[in-house]
């Protein structure tokens, strides 16, 4: 074929490079430009020194590969550029950042939630993006160059490169600013670096968890506390803070319920989950509450629909279809992982315990599907988060619909609890982050912290007792309160037991 007639690699280098800038980095430089407080000269030297580095860096590294690989490098490249288009379409599309927290999401997505992102938009989006740019990286003929015209080429460029990085030594400042940002947005590298991390964070936790101070069991008084992790809570969405809407008909019924402002200590889950389970903030990974616990003697159950926490180490583990399977229901919605609770805290053989739900009710795109039809309360409701842009009420609808039935799961719990005369029973609820829900053009969670809006990270909190227990009033709490309140709430005495981080007064 005419257009793919053969060329040197270091013009099929260049010619890369270009197309990699426009294609997949758009989203880089209108960060840059919607973000750059400066004036006009200097933002846009700002812009034209990124353009510089980011073609003639991109340039290097592709001319290599093509001349040192030859094919192998035009298929590594055409690699490339296929997940650069997959995941600009969905920075374009759902305005995330290709950070280390999205990539472990991408990694801990199962396949039943994969589904919720295919429509016919994905299929154009990543063939454009994507698709016909691998085949045309594949089909390409190229002539190898000798190699010091290589170390020409390339020492100019990087040469030109340090000139450009010298001259804007000035915007150090701003660039560390946002570095997250700007890191997770550069194509390739965004994802390239942050997968390697994300791995390498694996690797680590292989490494044994720390083991807490030995804890011990205060007394033979029964005890029961269920633990329910949500997903996707946002306070703004609960009409028990003040939201317009009766998104919580049940449990603001509940007269005997303690209502807190807590805020999330991460936007994602993995992060999230983890700070709800840790004795305190750390990086370290130290015996989570259910292996903590377990060690002790307590009889601890964990129930899930979700994923992300860190490894557990107790007996009973099972999952929403395990559970389905054990009591002959139909395993679908969350309302499964609270089958035969009651049973299950009377039939233990232990004094103290603990029954961990990890639920998935509010978790996007596909609202609508995590919930049974009996709780469409408000309609219509929007199919696709794509669609919110043109209908956002409707993604709304669908949002808060979850919120009820989140509602109602609480609310028959507790109900459930206080027909147990055996055992005083608590009840803690706490959502592992928030969602955006297209404030600011921005969709469901992920975004660092440090620029997350408050819905990403403003979450419920609620707690419910039958025991004779007196609560602190407090005012705004985080995640890590809830380790410190199930060993008091349990009779747990411990040498790390924060009071100052306990919801129950001593």
């Amino acid at each position: 074929m005419k257009m793919f007639r053969q060329i040197p690699v270091s013009v099929f280098a260049a010619i890369l490079s270009v197309i990699n800038l426009l294609l997949y980095n758009i989203p880089f430089f209108a960060f840059i430009a919607d973000n750059a407080q400066m004036g006009t000269m200097a933002r846009v030297g700002l812009m034209t020194a990124m353009v510089v580095i980011v073609l003639v860096l991109n340039f290097v590294v592709f001319y290599l590969l093509l001349q040192l690989l030859r094919y192998v490098g035009q298929v590594i490249i055409s690699l490339l550029f296929l997940v650069s288009g997959i995941s600009t379409y969905f920075i374009f599309v759902y305005h995330n950042l290709m950070d280390l927290a999205m990539i472990s999401n991408v990694f801990n997505t199962r396949a039943s939630e994969v589904a919720g992102f295919i429509n016919p938009s994905l299929f154009i989006g990543v063939a454009l993006l994507g698709v016909v740019p691998m085949v045309c990286v594949l089909l390409q003929k190229t002539e190898r160059q000798s190699w010091k015209l290589f170390g020409i080429l390339t020492g100019s460029g990087l040469g030109v490169t340090l000139v450009v990085i010298l001259l804007n030594l000035n915007q150090v400042l701003w660039i560390g600013k946002y570095d997250t940002e700007l890191g997770g947005l550069t194509m390739p590298w965004s994802w390239i670096v942050n997968t390697g991390l994300y791995f390498k964070q694996n690797k680590d936790k292989e490494v044994k968890e720390i083991e807490l101070p030995a804890a011990t069991i205060a007394n033979d008084k029964k005890e029961a506390f269920v633990l329910i992790i949500g997903e996707s809570g946002r306070k703004a969405n609960w009409q028990l803070y003040g939201y317009e809407r009766e998104t919580n008909p049940r449990l603001s019924q509940v007269a005997d319920l303690i209502v807190y402002d807590a805020q999330a200590c991460a936007t994602y889950t993995t992060a999230g989950v983890k700070s709800i389970l840790e004795y305190k903030a750390t990086s370290d990974l130290y015996e989570i509450l259910p292996n903590y616990l377990y060690r002790a003697g307590v009889d601890v159950v964990w129930r899930t629909h979700n994923w992300g926490e860190p490894p557990v180490h107790i007996d009973e583990y099972e999952n929403l279809q395990q559970l389905g399977a054990r009591y002959g229901v139909e395993a679908t919605y969350d309302e499964t992982l609270f089958v035969g609770l009651k049973d299950r805290i009377e039939q233990s053989d232990k004094n103290k315990v603990l029954i961990i739900v990890h639920t998935n009710t509010s978790h996007g795109p596909d609202y609508q599907r995590q919930y049974p039809a009996q709780y469409e309360y408000f309609v219509p409701v929007c199919s696709r988060v794509e669609d919110a842009q043109k209908e956002p009420e409707h993604l709304m609808n669908a949002y808060d619909n979850t919120i009820r039935y989140t509602d109602a799961l609480i609310a028959d719990a507790i109900d459930t609890l206080r027909t147990i005369t055996d055992y005083d029973c608590s009840l803690l609820y706490v959502s592992d982050h928030g969602e955006s829900l297209g404030e600011n053009n921005l969709f469901m969670h992920g975004v660092p912290l440090k620029m997350a809006p408050k819905e990403q990270y403003e979450i419920p909190m609620v707690l419910w007792t039958s025991s004779e227990r007196k609560v602190k009033d407090v005012t705004t709490i985080d995640q890590h309160y809830v380790f410190h309140t199930v060993l008091n709430g349990l009779s747990i005495e411990s040498d790390i037991y924060d009071s100052a981080h306990d919801l129950w007064q001593k």
